[in-house]
């Protein structure tokens, strides 16, 4: 099992802060750029952050 992780403080207000107003830039630059929707940023956003995410295997009954 996984531990809980939770960023500090300071890079709640450093590092973190900064990912999620680069990230959010980037999407609106897509849009800009691309004219496509909202819900075209959101599938993006979803396979990328599938890369994050853990995967359960179910096991054989």
């Amino acid at each position: 099992m996984n531990k809980p992780y939770s960023f500090s403080i300071d890079q709640m207000n450093g590092i973190v802060e900064d990912t999620y107003s680069k990230i959010i830039n980037e999407c609106e630059n897509l849009k800009k750029n691309t004219n496509c929707p909202n819900e075209q940023v959101v599938a993006l956003l979803s396979v990328i952050a599938s890369n994050y995410a853990t995967t359960t295997e179910k096991k054989g009954n």
